[in-house]
């Protein structure tokens, strides 16, 4: 089966712990890196696809993506 998750969060060194973490447990990148602006916040806000092919597993819709 292969997993799809989309991670977002402000700019910052926290998101990049986030997705650092996320890649040393098995996860891929997918795709580029997107950017928006939040006006309301005044910060820019980043987005990063990422994947992961799970051995011996069959989706089923509401499983927990984050868990595999």
């Amino acid at each position: 089966m292969k997993v799809y998750r989309y991670l977002t969060g402000p700019d910052e060194i926290a998101f990049c712990h986030r997705v650092t973490d996320i890649l040393n447990k098995g996860w891929q990148l997918h795709g580029g890196l997107t950017l928006t602006y939040d006006v309301e916040r005044r910060r820019v806000i980043v987005g990063q696809a990422i994947v992961k092919d799970v051995e011996g597993a069959d989706y089923v819709p509401g499983m927990d993506l984050s868990a595999c």
